[in-house]
Protein backbone atom coordinates (compact mmCIF):
# COMPACT_ATOMS: atom_id res chain seq x y z
CA UNK A 1 0.00 0.00 0.00
CA UNK A 2 1.41 3.43 -1.18
CA UNK A 3 3.01 5.62 2.13
CA UNK A 4 1.18 8.74 2.65
CA UNK A 5 4.19 11.72 1.13
CA UNK A 6 5.57 13.97 3.15
CA UNK A 7 5.93 17.89 1.88
CA UNK A 8 6.54 20.44 3.67
CA UNK A 9 3.65 22.17 4.67
CA UNK A 10 0.43 20.17 6.15
CA UNK A 11 -2.04 18.97 3.42
CA UNK A 12 -5.71 18.38 4.20
CA UNK A 13 -7.20 15.25 4.29
CA UNK A 14 -9.29 14.17 1.30
CA UNK A 15 -12.95 15.83 1.30
CA UNK A 16 -16.10 13.75 0.52
CA UNK A 17 -18.04 15.31 -2.46
CA UNK A 18 -20.28 17.03 -0.60
CA UNK A 19 -17.62 19.16 1.26
CA UNK A 20 -15.45 19.66 -1.81
CA UNK A 21 -18.10 21.37 -3.35
CA UNK A 22 -18.90 23.44 -0.62
CA UNK A 23 -15.49 24.30 -0.55
CA UNK A 24 -14.95 25.16 -4.36
CA UNK A 25 -18.43 27.33 -4.02
CA UNK A 26 -16.83 29.86 -0.62
CA UNK A 27 -13.17 29.98 -2.47
CA UNK A 28 -14.74 31.01 -5.83
CA UNK A 29 -13.08 28.21 -7.39
CA UNK A 30 -16.73 27.17 -8.74
CA UNK A 31 -20.15 28.73 -8.30
CA UNK A 32 -20.25 32.92 -8.79
CA UNK A 33 -16.85 33.20 -9.82
CA UNK A 34 -14.90 36.59 -10.79
CA UNK A 35 -14.49 36.18 -14.20
CA UNK A 36 -16.97 39.10 -15.61
CA UNK A 37 -19.81 38.12 -18.13
CA UNK A 38 -18.39 40.34 -20.99
CA UNK A 39 -15.12 38.47 -20.26
CA UNK A 40 -16.70 35.44 -21.32
CA UNK A 41 -18.53 36.46 -24.52
CA UNK A 42 -15.70 38.94 -25.68
CA UNK A 43 -13.40 35.60 -25.64
CA UNK A 44 -16.44 33.32 -26.91
CA UNK A 45 -16.63 35.91 -29.88
CA UNK A 46 -13.24 36.28 -30.47
CA UNK A 47 -11.91 32.31 -30.76
CA UNK A 48 -15.30 31.72 -33.08
CA UNK A 49 -13.74 34.88 -35.25
CA UNK A 50 -10.71 32.90 -35.82
CA UNK A 51 -8.15 34.53 -33.17
CA UNK A 52 -6.03 31.74 -32.40
CA UNK A 53 -4.84 33.20 -29.25
CA UNK A 54 -7.99 31.48 -27.46
CA UNK A 55 -7.53 28.55 -29.03
CA UNK A 56 -4.92 27.70 -27.08
CA UNK A 57 -2.76 25.29 -29.60
CA UNK A 58 -5.84 23.60 -31.00
CA UNK A 59 -6.92 23.23 -34.94
CA UNK A 60 -10.29 24.22 -34.34
CA UNK A 61 -11.53 25.08 -38.54
CA UNK A 62 -14.20 26.73 -38.83
CA UNK A 63 -16.57 24.55 -37.01
CA UNK A 64 -16.99 26.95 -33.61
CA UNK A 65 -17.45 30.28 -36.17
CA UNK A 66 -20.66 30.51 -34.12
CA UNK A 67 -20.20 32.18 -31.09
CA UNK A 68 -23.82 30.91 -29.63
CA UNK A 69 -22.70 27.17 -30.37
CA UNK A 70 -19.37 27.92 -28.01
CA UNK A 71 -21.35 29.10 -25.33
CA UNK A 72 -23.94 26.22 -25.27
CA UNK A 73 -21.21 24.03 -24.86
CA UNK A 74 -19.99 26.31 -22.00
CA UNK A 75 -22.98 25.96 -20.16
CA UNK A 76 -22.98 22.35 -20.79
CA UNK A 77 -19.51 21.65 -19.94
CA UNK A 78 -18.66 24.42 -17.09
CA UNK A 79 -22.07 25.68 -16.23
CA UNK A 80 -22.17 29.55 -17.21
CA UNK A 81 -25.28 31.24 -17.62
CA UNK A 82 -26.93 29.84 -21.05
CA UNK A 83 -28.69 32.64 -21.76
CA UNK A 84 -27.12 34.36 -24.82
CA UNK A 85 -29.13 37.82 -23.45
CA UNK A 86 -27.30 37.98 -20.12
CA UNK A 87 -24.60 39.85 -21.57
CA UNK A 88 -22.78 41.96 -18.27
CA UNK A 89 -22.41 41.18 -14.62
CA UNK A 90 -20.91 37.71 -13.49
CA UNK A 91 -21.16 34.00 -14.07
CA UNK A 92 -20.77 31.13 -12.94
CA UNK A 93 -19.26 27.66 -13.10
CA UNK A 94 -20.98 24.45 -11.58
CA UNK A 95 -19.22 23.25 -9.47
CA UNK A 96 -20.55 19.66 -9.59
CA UNK A 97 -19.20 19.89 -12.91
CA UNK A 98 -16.05 20.53 -11.76
CA UNK A 99 -16.16 18.24 -9.37
CA UNK A 100 -17.37 15.60 -12.25
CA UNK A 101 -14.59 16.30 -14.19
CA UNK A 102 -12.22 15.66 -11.74
CA UNK A 103 -13.34 12.26 -11.10
CA UNK A 104 -13.15 11.59 -14.51
CA UNK A 105 -8.97 13.32 -14.77
CA UNK A 106 -8.70 10.40 -11.55
CA UNK A 107 -9.28 7.92 -13.94
CA UNK A 108 -7.19 9.23 -16.43
CA UNK A 109 -4.60 9.07 -12.91
CA UNK A 110 -5.24 5.71 -12.08
CA UNK A 111 -4.73 4.51 -15.27
CA UNK A 112 -1.02 5.67 -15.80
CA UNK A 113 -0.44 4.83 -12.13
CA UNK A 114 -1.20 1.15 -12.75
CA UNK A 115 0.48 1.04 -15.95
CA UNK A 116 3.64 2.38 -14.94
CA UNK A 117 3.36 5.37 -17.39
CA UNK A 118 5.34 8.30 -18.80
CA UNK A 119 3.50 11.33 -17.54
CA UNK A 120 4.20 15.28 -18.45
CA UNK A 121 2.89 18.10 -16.29
CA UNK A 122 2.98 21.57 -17.04
CA UNK A 123 1.24 24.34 -16.16
CA UNK A 124 0.76 28.28 -17.79
CA UNK A 125 -0.79 29.58 -14.12
CA UNK A 126 2.11 29.14 -12.15
CA UNK A 127 1.31 31.45 -9.78
CA UNK A 128 -2.26 29.47 -8.80
CA UNK A 129 -1.58 25.83 -9.64
CA UNK A 130 2.06 25.29 -9.81
CA UNK A 131 1.43 23.44 -6.26
CA UNK A 132 -1.42 21.73 -7.55
CA UNK A 133 0.33 20.22 -10.44
CA UNK A 134 3.48 19.87 -7.98
CA UNK A 135 1.32 17.38 -5.85
CA UNK A 136 -0.07 15.42 -8.64
CA UNK A 137 3.65 15.07 -10.11
CA UNK A 138 4.87 13.94 -6.95
CA UNK A 139 1.96 11.60 -6.21
CA UNK A 140 2.78 10.01 -9.75
CA UNK A 141 6.21 9.04 -9.13
CA UNK A 142 5.61 7.57 -5.90
CA UNK A 143 3.08 5.00 -7.69
CA UNK A 144 5.95 4.24 -10.27
CA UNK A 145 5.31 6.58 -12.98
CA UNK A 146 7.92 8.16 -14.99
CA UNK A 147 8.04 11.88 -15.18
CA UNK A 148 9.01 13.30 -18.21
CA UNK A 149 11.90 15.67 -17.85
CA UNK A 150 12.53 18.56 -20.17
CA UNK A 151 15.61 18.39 -22.35
CA UNK A 152 17.48 21.65 -21.39
CA UNK A 153 17.45 24.87 -23.38
CA UNK A 154 13.86 24.67 -24.93
CA UNK A 155 12.92 28.29 -26.05
CA UNK A 156 9.91 29.52 -26.98
CA UNK A 157 7.85 32.63 -26.82
CA UNK A 158 11.42 34.42 -26.09
CA UNK A 159 11.51 32.47 -22.86
CA UNK A 160 12.88 29.26 -21.49
CA UNK A 161 10.92 26.09 -20.29
CA UNK A 162 11.65 25.18 -16.94
CA UNK A 163 10.85 22.61 -14.70
CA UNK A 164 10.20 22.63 -10.76
CA UNK A 165 9.35 19.48 -8.89
CA UNK A 166 8.46 18.01 -11.80
CA UNK A 167 6.25 20.91 -13.52
CA UNK A 168 7.37 22.04 -16.51
CA UNK A 169 6.29 26.57 -16.70
CA UNK A 170 7.18 29.44 -18.75
CA UNK A 171 10.52 31.89 -17.51
CA UNK A 172 11.21 34.81 -19.02
CA UNK A 173 13.33 37.79 -17.19
CA UNK A 174 14.13 35.37 -14.27
CA UNK A 175 10.36 35.20 -13.63
CA UNK A 176 7.48 32.54 -14.20
CA UNK A 177 5.32 33.79 -16.67
CA UNK A 178 1.62 33.49 -16.86
CA UNK A 179 1.10 31.98 -20.04
CA UNK A 180 -2.04 30.13 -22.35
CA UNK A 181 0.30 30.22 -25.42
CA UNK A 182 0.69 26.56 -26.68
CA UNK A 183 4.47 27.55 -28.05
CA UNK A 184 6.04 26.20 -24.69
CA UNK A 185 4.35 22.65 -24.94
CA UNK A 186 5.24 22.48 -28.99
CA UNK A 187 8.96 22.85 -28.13
CA UNK A 188 9.21 20.52 -25.22
CA UNK A 189 7.35 17.84 -27.32
CA UNK A 190 9.53 18.74 -30.29
CA UNK A 191 12.38 18.80 -27.92
CA UNK A 192 11.60 14.88 -26.36
CA UNK A 193 11.40 14.34 -30.48
CA UNK A 194 15.01 15.03 -31.26
CA UNK A 195 16.42 13.72 -28.73
CA UNK A 196 15.06 10.43 -28.94
CA UNK A 197 13.53 10.36 -26.09
CA UNK A 198 9.29 9.16 -26.08
CA UNK A 199 6.43 10.96 -26.00
CA UNK A 200 4.38 11.20 -22.68
CA UNK A 201 1.29 8.60 -22.65
CA UNK A 202 -0.62 11.32 -20.09
CA UNK A 203 -0.13 15.02 -20.15
CA UNK A 204 -1.20 16.70 -17.22
CA UNK A 205 -1.65 20.23 -17.94
CA UNK A 206 -3.66 23.80 -18.38
CA UNK A 207 -4.79 25.90 -21.17
CA UNK A 208 -2.17 26.20 -24.37
CA UNK A 209 0.04 23.69 -23.10
CA UNK A 210 -2.48 21.07 -22.60
CA UNK A 211 -4.11 22.17 -25.86
CA UNK A 212 -1.07 21.67 -27.94
CA UNK A 213 -0.92 18.15 -26.15
CA UNK A 214 -4.58 17.11 -26.65
CA UNK A 215 -4.01 18.48 -31.05
CA UNK A 216 -0.62 16.43 -31.23
CA UNK A 217 -2.96 13.04 -30.15
CA UNK A 218 -1.19 12.51 -26.78
CA UNK A 219 -3.72 11.57 -24.11
CA UNK A 220 -4.59 15.17 -22.09
CA UNK A 221 -6.39 16.70 -19.09
CA UNK A 222 -6.16 19.73 -18.76
CA UNK A 223 -7.84 22.85 -16.26
CA UNK A 224 -9.47 25.88 -17.53
CA UNK A 225 -11.12 28.72 -16.60
CA UNK A 226 -14.78 29.61 -17.59
CA UNK A 227 -12.66 32.65 -20.47
CA UNK A 228 -11.15 29.47 -21.92
CA UNK A 229 -13.65 27.93 -23.81
CA UNK A 230 -10.99 25.95 -26.23
CA UNK A 231 -10.41 23.08 -23.80
CA UNK A 232 -14.11 22.58 -23.30
CA UNK A 233 -14.73 22.48 -27.09
CA UNK A 234 -11.84 19.81 -27.67
CA UNK A 235 -14.05 17.48 -24.72
CA UNK A 236 -16.53 17.78 -26.85
CA UNK A 237 -14.94 16.75 -29.56
CA UNK A 238 -13.27 13.63 -28.01
CA UNK A 239 -9.59 15.66 -28.57
CA UNK A 240 -9.01 16.22 -25.56
CA UNK A 241 -9.89 13.59 -23.19
CA UNK A 242 -10.88 15.81 -19.86
CA UNK A 243 -11.56 19.39 -19.47
CA UNK A 244 -11.68 21.05 -15.84
CA UNK A 245 -13.53 24.12 -15.36
CA UNK A 246 -12.60 25.92 -12.30
CA UNK A 247 -11.64 29.95 -11.51
CA UNK A 248 -7.72 29.44 -12.68
CA UNK A 249 -6.41 32.44 -10.29
CA UNK A 250 -8.38 32.77 -7.13
CA UNK A 251 -6.93 34.99 -3.77
CA UNK A 252 -4.74 32.31 -2.70
CA UNK A 253 -3.32 29.13 -3.85
CA UNK A 254 -3.88 26.99 -0.74
CA UNK A 255 -7.77 27.03 -1.74
CA UNK A 256 -7.02 24.49 -4.24
CA UNK A 257 -5.30 22.35 -1.94
CA UNK A 258 -8.83 20.09 -0.70
CA UNK A 259 -9.38 20.06 -4.92
CA UNK A 260 -6.21 18.41 -4.82
CA UNK A 261 -6.55 15.99 -2.24
CA UNK A 262 -9.75 14.87 -3.57
CA UNK A 263 -8.39 14.37 -6.78
CA UNK A 264 -5.60 12.03 -5.57
CA UNK A 265 -8.00 10.36 -3.03
CA UNK A 266 -10.28 9.22 -6.30
CA UNK A 267 -7.71 8.21 -8.24
CA UNK A 268 -6.32 5.96 -5.44
CA UNK A 269 -2.82 7.79 -5.08
CA UNK A 270 -1.35 8.34 -2.09
CA UNK A 271 -1.62 11.92 -0.48
CA UNK A 272 0.17 13.71 2.08
CA UNK A 273 -0.70 12.51 5.98
CA UNK A 274 -2.87 15.70 7.13
CA UNK A 275 -0.63 17.67 9.21
CA UNK A 276 2.26 15.58 8.41
CA UNK A 277 5.92 17.99 8.31
CA UNK A 278 8.33 17.44 5.68
CA UNK A 279 10.92 14.75 5.73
Amino acid sequence: MPQPLSLPLPFPAAPGRAELTGHLVRTRIAGDVATPRENNLSHYRKLANGDRHYWLGLELGDRWADEQDVLAVMAERCGVNDDPDYRAGGDTIDPELTVGALDRAAAELRKAAEERRRVLFATGHPGALLDMHGTLALAMRAAGCEIVRVPLGVIADEGVVVQFQGVSAYERGASLWHTHSPAPMAGVLDALEAAGEPQPDLVVADHGWAGCAAQRGLTAVGFADCNDPALFLAESEGTLSVAVPLDDHVVDPRFYEPMTAYLLDVAGLASPAPGAPGA
